[in-house]
């Protein structure tokens, strides 16, 4: 039997590589006789460089740069020939620092990568947006690639930063990107503004207190009138705090993280040659369907008729929803050993949970 295992990472207990070994170790030692095929999935957030360079190979470019509170911190850019891929949690993620202050973070170290990988001779620049602990609108990004603004620093520092701001100049940006392709990779499809915007939907998540929601979208506001009201708009300006609103600035295409991500890891051909395809993340829940990794791997194994199972931390949905999302089956790691063993050992949980689930599909 071959069976294809293209997880998402576990939240912050496990990456994507991670968890595709766990379920691998648990799955021989009950059926040492199957094949299997480990081919780790990303959205674009966390792992999406990890994830490519196992499926694509290439070279890692080591860049140091600014965090979102002007910390230095280590990021690699994977190089395949002239194209680039670049995780934007690397530079701004919300697993850096234990501090929560959405309002003074920024996103300068993203466009430092960028720099970075233009400078080095990329034509093409994929951006993975996700876990991000930013909501400044992509403004430091802009100005590492060479926006200026009046007050010259009010790009840099957050919100708190933009309140001072009253003019932004994009031609050093548009200069710095021309000839490159920029393609951001993205789950989320919400706008820069309002009700569905970044501040509202994902502020919070980020630290931010719900009495300042309104101040800082009514920042984000002023940089969106200030550059281009139309691209605030715009499906995925939204995503990663507003960074999607700054690489569209930058003349951007917008496409499906994990669309994208199964297309270079050759996802639909493997699926054909399947048995049976496992995924899994953190939380399998009805959200799944907004982008994430189980939905679609879920719909390529079904085009290719094959069926599709999830291992997860923690499952939220029922049988009838499960269905909807494509998956025939999903199982817990908390069910099988509990909330505190799932987060003390989720290797040895995850291998565990496999090599019960194994039992049931293996043949």
């Amino acid at each position: 039997m071959r069976v294809l295992i293209a997880p998402d990472s576990f939240g912050g207990t496990l990456s994507a590589v991670e968890a595709a070994a766990a379920i691998a170790d648990g799955w021989r030692r009950r059926a040492p006789g199957d094949e299997l095929v480990l081919t780790p999935m990303s959205d674009g957030g966390p792992g999406f460089v990890d994830v490519l360079r196992a499926s694509l190979g290439g070279e890692l470019l080591s860049i140091p740069v600014s965090d979102q509170y002007g910390d230095e911190v280590p990021t690699a850019v994977l190089m395949v020939e002239h194209t680039a891929y670049i995780e934007s949690a690397q530079a701004c993620g919300l697993h850096l620092s234990r501090r929560r202050d959405p309002e003074q973070a920024t996103t300068y170290g993203v466009g430092q990568m960028m720099t970075a990988a233009i400078a080095a001779g990329a034509r093409r620049v994929f951006v993975g947006l996700g876990g991000t602990a930013t909501n400044d609108g992509g403004a430091g990004l802009l100005a590492a690639l060479g926006a200026t603004a009046q007050p010259a620093d009010s790009l840099v520092g957050g919100p708190r930063a933009l309140e001072m701001l009253s003019a932004v100049d994009l031609t050093g940006l548009r200069a710095r990107c021309d000839g490159v392709e920029i393609v951001v990779a993205s789950d989320v499809d919400n706008p820069l503004l309002g009700l569905r915007g970044a501040t509202n939907v994902y502020g919070p998540q980020k630290g931010l207190a719900d009495e300042r929601t309104h101040h800082v979208d009514a920042q984000l506001q002023r940089l969106a009138d200030l550059t281009d009201a139309l691209v605030a708009e715009q499906k995925g300006a939204g995503a990663g705090g507003g960074l999607g609103f700054g690489l569209l600035l930058a003349g951007a295409d917008r496409v499906d993280g994990v669309s994208l991500v199964a297309e270079a890891v050759g996802l639909a051909g493997q699926a054909v040659e399947a048995d049976l395809v496992v995924t899994g993340e953190g939380a399998f829940d009805f959200s799944s369907r907004s982008g994430k990794v189980p939905y679609g791997v879920a719909q390529i194994a079904g085009a290719a008729l094959r069926p599709c199972i999830a291992l997860a931390g923690q499952v939220l949905v029922g049988s009838r929803e499960m269905r909807a999302l494509g998956v025939e089956s999903a199982y817990s790691m908390v069910d099988l050993v509990g909330n505190e063993a799932a987060f003390a050992a989720p290797d040895a949980s995850l291998s565990a949970l496999a090599e019960r689930v194994a039992r049931t599909w293996s043949r």
